[in-house]
This record gives C-alpha cells, structure tokens and sequence, in this order.
C-alpha cells in the first residue's frame, strides 16, 4: 500500500530509474509509462511509480484530482491498449501545501512484452524508448510460462500452424503499421513476440496452435487410444 511517507521518498528520489513524474494524463503519455514498466526491462523484479501532478524537477505543480479524472486514469489498465493487462495500483490522492500528488504503481508482468496500441515499449535509466528487435527477445526470454496457453506444444512445429492465417489476419490487427514496416523478424519471432511460439523449445505453444493450427484437435482434443 502507498502510504503519505512513501510519496515523499518518491519525491526525493531524483535519480532512480524506475520514477517518473509528470502533470500530464493524456492517454498516450501514461500507455506507453505503463508498459515500460511493465515490461521492467532492466529487470529490478519491483514496481515502478508514476508520480503525477509533479514536474521533472521533483517540484509539486500545485493540480488537484476529483474522481472522474481518477477513474480516466484507472480505465488505462482496462480500455484493451495496454496487453495484456498490466497490474496498477492507482492512489489516493495525496495533498500537500503545494499541491497534490498521484501515484501509479505499476507492477512487473510475468508475461512480457507487454504493448501499447501494439508498441512494445521500454525503460533504460532516464530512457523511455520503443523496444528494438534484441530488446524485445530479451523480454520473450523471460517470460514465465505459468499457464496452459503459454506453455509449448511438445511434439509440434512451425509446419502445424497456418502462418497465412497469422500474418493475414491477426499480425495486422496486433502489431501498428510502422513496427511491421520495420519488421525484420523471422516468422518465429514474430510468433513469440505475441506468445504464439516458443523459443527455447522451438515449438508453438498451445495458443498458437489453437488459434492458427491446421489440426489443433491432434495436439488439444482428446486422443484415441491405439489398440
């Protein structure tokens, strides 16, 4: 829980990575916020805070919340751009002499990349950048396959899911236009990037076999015993 003392070393703290701060609450300044933190690329496994109604210099701007404007930025978590879904903790609202102050907790995925309007975003030291191919591996690396559409299809391979099916109809509805344009990924990556394929084992997993598997029923359906 964020607690009044809390706020304060937040405020104090003018070096950390893992702090930003900001009077904006447009959606397209807290999206991509959100998913870098998210996606924890630096990998410090804890939470990173957006301190808003603070300029850069750590200095309260003297803004004051009502609900509405809350509940606008607790939708951000909710309104399917960020995906998947991250984990926020959205404050009280904190008020000081100065002004006052809310905080976004933002807490690591386990199943990162995590994206914005179908940008992977990122945060290095005072950097808040779109992920490049190697950055986006990194994360894929990470991911933890704890449940069952995450985890790889023992046994398939590429030639078991359509990938004219994929790139035709799915891979444009998830990935904006510029980052295809760029895109220099093999099919695999591709895949993976969107939890449809899985690198260790160099296997689909079973979200991709069941969303784009030529015969799903053969790896997910109920097996006939051979006699």
């Amino acid at each position: 829980m964020i607690t009044e003392d809390k706020v304060k070393l937040l405020l104090s703290d003018m070096e950390s990575d893992w702090i930003e701060r900001t009077i904006s609450t447009r959606e397209d300044k807290l999206g991509p916020a959100i998913c870098a933190y998210s996606n924890d690329f630096p990998n410090h496994k804890h939470s990173g805070y957006i301190l808003l109604g603070v300029k850069d210099d750590g200095l309260l701007a003297g803004l004051s919340w009502n609900d509405e404007q809350l509940q606008a930025i607790g939708n951000i978590k909710s309104n399917g751009k960020v995906l998947p879904q991250p984990s926020i903790i959205v404050s009280q609202v904190f008020k000081f002499p100065e002004g006052e102050v809310v905080v976004i907790e933002v807490k690591p995925s386990t199943y990162p990349p995590v994206r914005f309007d179908g940008r992977c975003w990122i945060r290095v030291g005072p950097r808040r950048d779109r992920a490049s191919l190697e950055e986006e591996r990194i994360l894929i690396e990470r991911r933890i396959a704890k449940t069952f559409d995450l985890g790889p299809t023992l046994g398939s391979n590429l030639d078991d899911i359509s990938i004219e099916l994929f790139k035709i109809n799915y891979l444009p509805q998830a990935i904006d236009k510029n980052t295809l344009l760029e895109n220099g990924r093999t099919i695999e990556q591709q895949l993976a990037s969107l939890r449809f394929y899985d690198l260790r084992t160099n296997c689909p997993t079973n979200a991709g076999i069941l969303l784009f598997g030529i015969n799903s029923e053969f790896y997910n359906g109920p097996r006939k015993k051979v006699r």
